[in-house]
């Protein structure tokens, strides 16, 4: 039988394995074409940019972000299994197809951390 762990470190456990799972449920879907993202992604630069970082205060920045977990999150917009009043909106007119490239643009931008505070 196995110790019990505390509770702080079950939910690390739970986080963990909710990250496996998008992780493994956007690696069987083919990657998105850049390039068509990068058009589409018109759409969303009031709110997130073209670059990906946020032009409001509501919104993520998303730039650099796996692949994977931008498509689970915008499938979790359409499906209602999250919300938010202006992606509940937006999300509806995306396809399949958009929803792949619009993750696979947004994954692509490079970001980098050019000085962390206090050095």
């Amino acid at each position: 039988m196995c110790p019990e762990l505390p509770k702080p470190a079950l939910r690390c456990v739970a986080i963990f394995a909710s990250l496996l799972l998008i992780a493994d449920s956007g690696a069987a879907r083919a990657a998105g074409d850049i390039k068509a993202g990068r058009e589409k992604a018109l759409m969303c630069q009031a709110c997130h940019g073209i670059d990906g970082m946020s032009k409001v205060p509501e919104a993520p920045n998303i730039a650099g972000q796996p692949e994977p977990y931008l498509a689970a999150q915008l499938q979790a917009f359409k499906s209602g299994a999250r919300r938010n009043d202006a992606m509940s909106v937006v999300v509806q007119t995306l396809s399949e197809k958009d929803i792949d490239d619009l993750a696979a643009y947004f994954s692509a931008i490079e970001v980098k951390v050019i000085k962390l505070p206090g050095q």
